[in-house]
């Protein structure tokens, strides 16, 4: 039966993934815990065991997609992404230093509408926003992102670029 046979095939994925996760968050909670008595290492294997079982699917997403696409693509946008946070690092620099820096601060909220269709891709544009100096997302609904931005110009360039890099990094293909 074919039908079987893909049934069992994608439980041993589940479980594979379950346990792939499971000891790459052991490790993780070694390493940052520090605690090897028999209590606590035994709280941190449960709360492992935990967390792999709900959550296996984030690490290792079951979808048609691979996410070997995903991977890459955001290492291709990383160059550009940093590129951006030193030039919005190098004009709050400018701001702060600048003897009327009370005239060049105009705080605002606004908000703007994304062509984005992925979850994982607004996800990634708001992230990206927020670890831009001088801006921060505070919001998204839909399509719609909500973005405070201490200066005009750190606003005038949303979306624009920075989301069609996002796009070319998760959306296509």
């Amino acid at each position: 039966m074919p039908g079987s046979r893909l049934i069992a095939l994608l439980e041993f994925y589940v479980m594979k993934a379950k346990i792939a996760t499971f000891f790459i968050m052991l490790i993780f909670w070694i390493i940052m815990s520090g605690m090897f008595d028999p209590f606590h290492f035994s709280l941190g294997i449960v709360s492992c065991l935990i967390v792999s079982c709900l959550s296996s699917s984030l690490l290792f997403p079951e979808e048609d997609q691979p996410w070997i696409r995903e991977f890459f693509g955001m290492i291709r946008y990383l160059p550009y992404l940093l590129w951006q946070i030193v030039l919005a690092n190098l004009e709050i620099t400018y701001i702060v230093l600048h003897p009327r820096m009370m005239d060049k601060i105009d705080p605002h909220l606004f908000r703007f509408e994304t062509s984005l269709k992925r979850p994982i891709s607004k996800v990634a544009m708001a992230q990206s926003i927020t670890l831009t100096p001088g801006t921060i997302t505070v919001n998204i609904f839909e399509n719609q992102i909500a973005v405070y931005a201490l200066t005009k110009k750190a606003a005038a360039g949303l979306p624009g670029e920075m989301e069609r890099q996002v796009a070319k990094a998760l959306e296509s293909h």
